[in-house]
């Protein structure tokens, strides 16, 4: 099957029924996806499909069709940073870091769909990718931050 990882369309020997997330980790080699529980209950495997987040543990790489499907590497880079990706740094969301691509991924879908969200809307988007450093406050301002910035662009 042919699926269009991050811009670039890989061809994959795969079963149907194998999670997105392995078929990134194990077969495309791509690592920024995190393997945290495999039942969809603490976004460390969020990923999006056509812009939209989803959990890559629970979706399988049969049902992906032709969306397109972005990791954390194909937010941005090191030089050009999304939004959300630069609002972590200057926030130092991350602490141990294990749950963070999951969160700018969940983060990066909010703000797309709404951009200019409350703290209940951020609370209620990011309540499913869990964070064991508990660096909460510090996720929400970074989106905040990250809106404005995307407000501004």
């Amino acid at each position: 099957m042919k699926l269009n990882v991050n811009g670039k369309v890989h061809d994959v020997d795969v079963e149907e029924d194998m999670p997105l997330l392995w078929v990134l980790r194990d077969e495309l080699k791509i690592k920024g996806v995190k393997f945290g529980c495999g039942v969809a209950a603490c976004g460390a495997c969020t990923v999006h499909l056509d812009g939209m987040a989803v959990r890559s543990c629970q979706t399988f790489a049969g049902d992906v069709g032709e969306a397109e499907i972005t990791t954390i590497e194909g937010m941005g880079t090191p030089d050009a940073m999304h939004a959300v990706q630069q609002a972590w740094v200057e926030h130092q969301v991350a602490q141990c870091g294990y749950c963070q691509s999951g969160q700018i991924m969940q983060a990066a879908s909010l703000l797309a769909e709404n951009p200019v969200p409350t703290d209940a809307d951020i609370d209620d988007a990011m309540s499913g990718n869990l964070c064991r450093c508990g660096t909460y406050p510090r996720i929400r301002a970074a989106v905040k931050t990250a809106a404005a910035r995307l407000k501004e662009a």
